[in-house]
């Protein structure tokens, strides 16, 4: 057994909390272990509080399991903090996001992690992420800090520049790649491709189709990717029946491919040379030729923004269905496979000194990529050890592509350093930065727009 002190903060989170929870909790790796389960909403806390009471009872997990609403009561002690946070309301404020530049004229593809709508998220969110890195810097300053609040550059380089704590950055988007690969070479991968329309677009009439393939080409492909999280490359693809390098493959598919499957990752390739693996709606968010307003390329890719309404309906459907777990009237079986995302790899192989290969990890670059910037937060794969967590060299990007990173880790350093600061000059030099925006003046218009609607979530920026 390896005994620690986890603490998972945004525990009452509908779909992130419980995926977490269920892993950690089956893990006999980890019985005997301190579980604290943290969340402001006392409400939904409480309701994954009993879940996590009968998960104990029924899976016989031996956690030590406590809960709280105040985040400084859990960190002392703690090995691993794990945080999903996300200023509330989720859904209405990426809404906001969005439609706060459209007044201005400015219409953003997607508006989650980049553009202006990514500076206003990671403004929203890097406060409340410091905070808790500084009281870790007092409670337990060994801990690792496991990260999945978005935008996920955004929030590790403020960790890694505005604290003294260690701290990873994890993300499922690869498996964008898996599907998509998948997809092209399903009749040499043996796959059979479900019927019904294909995309990595973040809608459910797509997820569980692709999941399907995504399940079925882990077994027979290995993809070495890197780059920013969002914005990863495809290095290699190999089939890990025979080692075939099968890349050429790929590209030889992609030419007679439907042209409406993922046309921007499509042209992408074409044009770079190599394939861009998070799927166009992420992809989109970081492009400089994806925003103009004349050409409008978000319907000529097919660009959907995010169903809001839907997911905060799905998000207060999923506590209720937590609720009933909780009660013992509905089944906790399907949490038996359920996916931490890498956290619980993280825990027990760190906690255990395993050795554990990991697709993706968020971690300051120290040589990994030697054309991007040193000490900026690259993705590539990683170990996860006793020694803790490790990026791989992956050496030099091709330079087209290594440019278009850089440019997106400009507007990440000047939109960390007005978020961490309050630095207005700083916010309106990342907007400036952007090609989203074209206009100085109407940069300054968005910006104070911004800063007015989310003075609550901006204190930074009034004192």
């Amino acid at each position: 057994m390896l005994p620690t002190k986890i603490v998972v903060i945004g525990a009452g989170s509908a779909s992130f909390g419980l995926n977490t929870m269920g892993a950690i909790m089956r893990s006999k790796k980890l019985a005997g272990s301190q579980l604290v389960l943290v969340d402001q909403n006392a409400e939904t806390l409480a309701i994954v509080r009993r879940l996590a009471d009968r998960l104990n009872r029924e899976w016989d997990a031996k956690l030590i399991i406590s809960s709280t609403t105040h985040t400084e009561e859990a960190l002392p002690g703690a090995r691993f903090v794990v945080s999903a946070i996300e200023v509330p309301p989720r859904e209405r404020l990426w809404r906001m996001d969005w439609e706060i530049p459209l007044r201005h004229g400015v219409r953003q593809p997607y508006a989650e992690n980049g553009g202006p709508g990514g500076f206003a998220h990671a403004a929203r969110n890097i406060g409340p992420v410091l905070k808790i890195a500084h009281m870790m810097e007092e409670a337990c300053p060994d801990a690792w800090f496991i990260n999945y609040t978005n935008p996920m550059v955004r929030i590790c380089d403020a960790i890694h520049r505005y604290s003294k704590i260690k701290a990873i950055g994890l993300c499922h988007q690869i498996f964008a790649g898996y599907g998509m690969v998948g997809y092209l070479l399903a009749d040499k991968l043996g796959i059979e491709v479900p019927a019904g329309p294909v995309s990595t677009h973040a809608d459910p009439k797509y997820w569980k189709l692709l999941q399907v393939i995504v399940h079925k080409a882990k077994q027979t492909i290995d993809i070495k990717a890197a780059g920013l999280n969002h914005f990863t490359w495809m290095l290699d693809v190999r089939d890990t029946r025979n080692g075939d390098d099968l890349y050429p493959l790929v590209r030889e598919r992609w030419a007679k491919a439907d042209p409406s499957f993922e046309p921007l990752t499509h042209r992408l390739m074409d044009a770079f040379g190599l394939m861009p693996i998070p799927g166009d709606g992420h992809l989109c968010e970081y492009l400089p030729w994806v925003s103009d307003p004349l050409t409008k390329p978000w319907e000529k890719y097919g660009l959907q923004l995010y169903d809001w309404d839907r997911a905060e309906k799905d998000r207060n459907e999923g506590h209720k269905q937590i609720a009933l777990m909780g009660e013992g009237k509905k089944s906790i079986a399907p949490l038996i496979k359920a996916d931490s995302e890498g956290a619980l790899e993280m825990i027990e192989n760190i906690a255990g000194a395993g050795n554990h290969y990991h697709l993706a990890v968020n971690l300051p670059n120290d040589g990994h990529i030697t054309n991007l910037p040193q000490d900026a937060i690259v993705e590539t794969p990683g170990l996860i050890s006793g020694w803790g967590a490790r990026g791989f060299p992956i050496g030099a990007m091709p330079e087209g592509v290594a440019e278009l990173l850089r440019q997106e880790l400009v507007r990440v350093r000047f939109s960390v350093d007005a978020a961490a600061t309050g630095d207005r000059e700083a916010a309106l030099q990342c907007l400036l930065l952007d090609p989203v925006l074209s206009d100085i003046e109407t940069a300054k218009a968005v910006l104070d727009d911004y800063l007015v609607s989310y003075r609550q979530y901006l204190p930074q920026f009034w004192q």
